[in-house]
């Protein structure tokens, strides 16, 4: 399975829950198709924008 094919069956998931992926989000996957990021940039540009963050009454 390519990079493209595994974004496009990640966003039909996604879409199989009602949800539409932000156009930030699809922008960025467009670029990681195209190598201008790769897979670990798209994992911490991930994790920044929708990580939880841990609660403090832990």
């Amino acid at each position: 399975m390519t990079n493209a094919e595994a974004w496009d069956y990640a966003i039909g998931m996604i879409k199989v829950d009602g949800l539409e992926p932000t156009a930030e989000f699809k922008e960025y996957i467009e670029k990681e198709k195209r190598g201008e990021v790769t897979m670990e940039e798209a994992k911490r540009f991930l994790d920044k924008k929708y990580k939880m963050k841990e609660s403090s009454n832990a």
